[in-house]
């Protein structure tokens, strides 16, 4: 089986696949073709793998073209060296992984000259095989034979035998794995405080002396216990067989049983000697390390998962539409900044009020701000969520009931990243001459309009809607986040007459230069007729054209079909669709009475198969539709402006800013996100927070817990909670059957027993995950 067979055969187990529809997305992916094109208009080839399949596919496949190419460079070092055996070959070819790859690798690593070296120089070699051959030997007595100018003494033979055995141990691939999976199944990860930190690393306090099995350590836990650690806070460790009582724990026993080494023969308490040392000065070190390495790859890729799930949540939230709006950034001494943008994002007028201390000029400010509102129509206004929004949106909501309908209808929304566009290259290109303060509001007015088409300009690292996103691999963040807005972007599509240059770089095949020369094109010939002039950008051809010509839309021009999903290249079934029912494509455009009763199978030929015809008779149905939920707010309660205003027991409606696997945080408008634990997200049992919310959803949620002292808001989803975070019955009985989860198995930041479910809700509610969340 060749290189890409072989790579096929295993992704497709892994996705859950047949190997023809893995080959073929390898062979589509290799053309050139991106996930987006190949998940929408290439399902026939791939048997309709979906894009998250396809993301996978493609993640997995440089992984393991990476490890076939090491595993030729190590082929062909050993083969170097004279030493490639039948068997050895056979020992690489069979790796699965690049660590078992550097297993066998090692004795024929070249190294620098090590004790066991300097030992087999001295002629010590013979005495270590002697040793190990023959256990009723005393090894002192065979040492005496060994004895040089080099070698002066019995101790002095019998370290260097030490040393060449203990490197033979090390180095032997088959106990190194065993070594490992034995420990990815029982060791232990602990973490103590280093002596005097204990003031200055109090975040970390939960792990001042923790102890959990290495193979249950969340996320968020694990990074968090990292960073301590980076911090110079914390100390960690990798422990094996801590409580096991026996004299010869279970690792060195499985070092000795590799060699047969007993306990009764003379040669075997030496050898047994040698174990203990190897484990100790070599092995343990050495896996401990791979341990810690593969804790931070496991937890850096949940983190980053996280961050790529709640961001295209954030992109694909519900946009507000083409209305003119006034985007409101406050501040409390600087003012509040303002901006009006009409229905096409394009800016109309700017100003700063200064309505809080120390000026404190509110009618001023009303006036100003109602002058606007009538001046230019506008229908929403959007206020970012940072200091001063509560103060800003009383405000405004104020001003709105005094103002004769139709009234603007407020929201608070994210400004996450938007002091980072103010800055940005792009910002000053497209607003050169705007004061940066300003161009924050015009972005807050804009992401309301359509948070993709706005969020799509920030660095997506910028917009903070992850966990420990800086402690992370910043190479395989940044891929798996622009990977989450290129999917969010296709599957919305693009107007190509009016996207900015930021929105159409996302599109499949297209880039930054791509996008620039599209709208330059534009920009002087004017609005595309068709997508077929794509073909007349510079630079732009025919296999550009391919991937990308689906995902832009047209509204309004002379060809129908180029305003919805249908791909040029199937426009031709399209008009055999539309031929069999007689009618005109505009008027059989949203006609489902007509097209539900087509029989697809009769449209499909030798190119467009099954579902390629489903889809563009879906496409008729419903052209140019937006995958994006309708736009819906979370209503603020009046009054409850601050978290002394909450109590416990208060039912409030929300917007989740952030999802973890332990929980989501809800933004109830006082001015600090409450954390719905994961336990309390539904009646039944959750194990990750995103089965149930993602970023964006409005949620009505009852107060559980305030501790105004460490901002900390605990808040339920359940209907069956009662006021005092007590659940019923069968919650508590469900809990109890999964053993009462705690500290174990992540629901509790601390060592030491597990808490009760219901200790839970009545206490901290996951209080230290928040902390740690908060770090992020």
């Amino acid at each position: 089986m060749s290189d890409n067979a072989a790579i096929a055969s295993r992704i497709a187990t892994e996705i859950g696949a047949r190997l023809p529809q893995a080959a073929a997305a390898i062979a589509l992916i290799d053309e050139g073709a991106t996930i987006p094109f190949i998940a929408r208009y290439r399902k026939e080839a791939t048997g309709g793998l979906d894009d998250t399949q396809l993301r996978q596919l493609g993640e997995r496949l440089i992984y393991l073209r990476e490890l076939e190419g090491r595993r030729g460079a190590i082929l062909g070092a050993i083969r170097q060296q004279e030493k490639l055996t039948p068997d050895l070959e056979a020992s690489i070819a069979a790796a699965t992984t690049k660590a078992e790859l550097e297993d066998i690798y090692l004795p024929f690593k070249p190294k620098r000259r090590n004790k066991a070296e300097i030992a087999r120089e001295r002629g010590l070699g013979p005495l270590a095989e002697a040793i190990l051959a023959n256990r009723r030997a005393v090894p002192t007595e065979l040492a005496g034979a060994y004895l040089t100018d080099d070698v002066p003494d019995t101790k002095s033979a019998l370290d260097g035998a030490r040393d060449i055995l203990s490197e033979q141990f090390a180095q032997n691939a088959e106990l190194l794995g065993r070594l490992r999976g034995y420990l990815h199944q029982k060791a232990e990860l602990r973490a103590r405080v280093i002596g005097g930190k204990e003031e200055a690393g109090a975040k970390f306090s939960d792990y001042f002396d923790h102890v959990e099995r290495w193979a249950n350590v969340p996320s968020h836990r694990a990074l968090a216990m990292l960073r301590g650690r980076n911090e110079d806070i914390l100390t960690l460790d990798i422990e094996a067989d801590r409580e096991d009582p026996r004299p010869v724990k279970p690792v060195t026993r499985m070092i000795a049983d590799t060699y047969a080494i007993g306990d009764r023969l003379p040669g075997d308490a030496w050898l047994m000697e040698v174990v203990g040392w190897t484990w100790r000065a070599k092995l343990s070190l050495h896996l401990s390390v791979d341990l810690m390495t593969d804790l931070r790859m496991k937890a850096e890729a949940e983190a980053i998962n996280v961050f790529a799930r709640n961001l295209k949540n954030l992109l694909l939230a519900a946009p507000a539409g083409s209305k003119t709006t006034m985007g409101l950034d406050p501040g409390i001494r600087t003012g509040v900044k303002v901006a009006v943008v009409d229905g096409t994002g394009k800016l109309l007028a700017t100003t700063t009020v200064y309505p809080f201390q120390p000026r404190n000029d509110v009618r001023g400010t009303q006036a100003e701000l109602a002058s606007l509102i009538r001046r230019h129509g506008v229908e929403l206004v959007s206020i970012g969520n940072g200091t001063g929004s509560r103060e800003t949106e009383k405000l405004v909501a104020e001003l709105l009931g005094d103002l004769p309908p139709p009234k603007p209808i407020k929201v608070v929304v994210s400004e996450a990243g938007a002091s980072v566009y103010s800055a940005s290259e792009q910002a000053a290109a497209e607003f050169p001459g705007l004061d940066v303060t300003l161009r924050g509001a015009v972005s807050i007015a804009r992401r309301l309009q359509d948070p993709l088409a706005e969020l799509v300009k920030i660095d997506p690292k910028s917009i903070g809607v992850g966990q420990y996103q800086h402690d992370v691999d910043q190479y395989h963040l940044a891929r798996a986040l622009d990977a989450m807005v290129e999917d969010a972007v296709n599957a919305v599509g693009v107007d190509l007459n009016t996207a900015s240059a930021s929105l159409l770089a996302r599109v499949s095949g297209l880039g930054a230069a791509l996008a620039e020369a599209i709208v330059a094109h534009r920009d002087a010939n004017g609005p595309f007729g068709t997508r077929r002039q794509l073909l007349s950008v510079a630079r732009l051809g025919p296999r550009t054209f391919e991937q990308c010509a689906g995902f832009l839309r047209i509204r309004d021009g002379s060809e129908p079909l180029d305003a919805s999903s249908v791909h040029p290249e199937a426009y031709g079934v399209a008009r055999k669709i539309v031929a069999a029912c007689g009618r005109d494509l505009r008027s059989l455009m949203g006609d489902s009475a007509v097209l539900s009763r087509l029989d697809p199978r009769s449209f499909v030929d030798d190119r467009f198969g099954l579902p390629t015809v489903r889809d563009i008779i879906a496409e008729l149905d419903k052209p140019g539709r937006d995958p994006r939920p309708a736009f819906k707010t979370a209503a603020f309660a009046d009054g409850i402006d601050d978290m002394k205003d909450l109590e416990i027991g208060m039912t409030l409606e929300g917007t989740v800013t952030n999802v973890a696997a332990f929980g989501a945080f809800v933004d109830i408008g006082v001015h600090q996100d409450g954390l719905v634990h994961v336990s309390q997200l539904a009646e039944r049992f959750v194990k990750d927070a995103h089965e149930v919310v993602k970023v964006g959803d409005v949620v009505k949620v009852r107060v559980l817990e305030v501790d105004i002292k460490r901002k900390r808001i605990s808040l339920s989803m359940r209907s069956d909670v009662g006021a005092d975070g007590s659940k019923g019955p069968r919650e508590n009985a469900h809990q109890d059957a999964r053993g009462g989860q705690g500290t174990r198995d992540g629901n509790s930041g601390r060592g030491g027993p597990a808490r009760t479910p219901q200790k839970e809700s009545q206490g901290s509610l996951g209080a230290a995950l928040m902390d740690a969340f908060k770090r992020r």
